[in-house]
């Protein structure tokens, strides 16, 4: 000490550490207040900003009672400066805390208001957040006076020992960028592969793709291997796509009934069915003459790619119940055999049938 510690001192110190502790709760009050108000906007960039607020400002505050009653406290100048050094380096520390937190939220709010979807990329974020957190680790060797020179030069010189051990998640790490960056895939979408694998992405790290197929199952896929892969995305350029329901008719139908019926039907099923499109046009074409029935197609608009099987389930109850009461026949398939009796060709008309259980028979008339 350069001089005796006095009851003045003590005075003066309690004050300022007590001023920055009553600072702190003020604050902290006030950021409570200011995110309430934050929590009913759309916008969710304030709640994260405000969230980091709430956790460096009354930090800072303290920090800056400490530092008040450490300057008028009679230290020498080896422990002011030491004092000093290590307030500084714990804001440091809050505030890269803090600020990863805001970075890494606000990327996160980008990726879901680009992206549409609840899920998030997390490569970015993670990227983000360790660029912020390796930043703050710097200011803080430069602020205890340690040059970071030579650290970085050591880091260029390992990092390529370390790029050749980790060459497949390096590749992995790019191939999750490229992906992203290219919007090819966005969590969200749903996929399928030409090697099988289909369902909605859930998410995209640093090292793998994450895809939940319609039983609710996890496939976990490299990034690598996604983008090599021959994939269909059934979400771009838009989500709604098109479907295709396959019908038969009797020969003996009146094609334009038909036609007149099933456009009901598909008014129907637009308007009620939960994911059609009702502004979509529906078209029906009739294409084959086949060995028991005219076949055409129905084309419907779906809003997505999962609402098909809902819609096709639908239409064709009620196309099946409404020809029933119209008269129009959907034949089974039937084949004419000719049997050989003592030299005689007998014709017998065979008619497919289905039994219980999924096995097919024919009955021979």
């Amino acid at each position: 000490m350069n001089r005796a510690l006095t009851v003045d001192d003590l005075l003066f110190a309690g004050i300022a550490l007590a001023s920055g502790l009553l600072a702190a709760f003020a604050l902290r009050i006030l950021l409570r207040w200011l995110g309430g108000h934050a929590d009913r906007t759309r916008w969710t960039g304030d709640d994260v900003i405000v969230h980091a607020l709430r956790a460096v400002v009354p930090w800072a505050a303290i920090v800056g009672g400490v530092a008040g009653a450490a300057a008028v406290l009679p230290l020498t100048r080896t422990v002011q400066h030491t004092t000093n050094q290590a307030l500084t380096v714990l804001l440091i520390f809050v505030a890269t805390v803090s600020a990863a937190r805001v970075v890494t939220g606000l990327v996160r709010t980008v990726t879901q208001s680009r992206s549409g979807v609840a899920g998030s990329a997390t490569i970015f974020v993670n990227i983000t957040r360790i660029l912020v957190l390796a930043i703050g680790f710097l200011v803080v060797l430069q602020t205890l006076g340690i040059s970071i020179a030579p650290l970085l030069t050591a880091l260029g010189v390992g990092g390529l020992a370390v790029a050749l051990a980790l060459q497949d998640t390096l590749a992995n790490l790019f191939a999750g960028i490229h992906i992203l960056a290219s919007k090819t895939v966005q969590p969200g979408d749903y996929i399928k592969l030409s090697s099988g694998e289909e369902g909605y992405v859930e998410d995209i790290n640093w090292r793998q793709t994450t895809i939940r197929n319609l039983s609710n199952n996890l496939i976990v896929l490299p990034n690598g291997q996604l983008a090599q892969a021959n994939m269909t995305n059934f979400m771009r350029p838009e989500e709604q796509l098109t479907i295709l329901v396959q019908v038969g008719v009797a020969y003996d139908s009146d094609l334009e009934h038909v036609e007149r019926v099933t456009n009901e039907v598909i008014a129907q099923t637009m308007t009620e069915v939960e994911g059609a499109v009702p502004d979509h046009e529906p078209i029906i074409r009739f294409h084959t003459f086949g060995d028991s029935r005219i076949g055409f197609t129905v084309i419907l608009g779906v809003g997505e790619f999962s609402d098909q099987y809902r819609i096709k389930h639908e239409f064709i109850k009620r196309l099946h119940k409404r020809y029933r009461a119209e008269g129009i026949r959907i034949p089974a398939p039937a084949r004419t055999v000719a049997l050989q009796q003592g030299g005689v060709a007998i014709p017998q008309q065979r008619t497919g049938e289905v039994e219980p259980g999924g096995l097919s028979s024919a009955r021979f008339d």
